[in-house]
């Protein structure tokens, strides 16, 4: 079973994939927002194109551990997504600081501004899957 991960933006959401070995994620699409019908539909065809059984949503959190109104309503966004498409498990993962650190990568790499621009969410949905499959190493 393979696992998605997303990063969910008001404006776009990033996504990720694991190999079938649950050991590396890559990047696959940043979906732009348009409606949450729309936005479902695509995640679905995503879904069943990866034969996903688990999608982990990146969940923001304050530095100090605590849920803000951005997080809550990327919960809201969760629970939205497990009615639109239960046959997959959702789970949460603390995302904090992975825009900074696909952020950083990037710039690493010597990506250009207006190219970072267009990835950055599907490269912070790469860490957020990254980071939860490592946790279960």
């Amino acid at each position: 079973m393979r696992i998605l991960g997303l990063d969910v933006g008001d404006k776009t959401i990033g996504v990720a994939v694991c190999d079938e070995l649950r050991l590396t994620a890559q990047g696959v699409e940043v979906i732009r927002r348009t409606s949450a019908a729309k936005d479902f539909s695509r995640l679905n065809e995503l879904i069943t194109q990866y034969e996903a059984g688990l999608v982990v949503i990146g969940l923001p959190k304050n530095m100090n551990g605590t849920i803000g109104p951005r997080g809550e309503l990327v919960k809201e966004f969760g629970a939205a997504l497990g009615r639109a498409a239960p046959q997959v498990e959702i789970k949460f993962w603390d995302e904090r600081l992975s825009t900074v650190a696909a952020q950083k990568a990037l710039i690493a790499a010597d990506v250009s501004r207006a190219k970072r621009r267009l990835v950055i969410d599907k490269m912070a949905a790469v860490f957020i899957l990254q980071g939860y499959l490592d946790s279960l190493a």
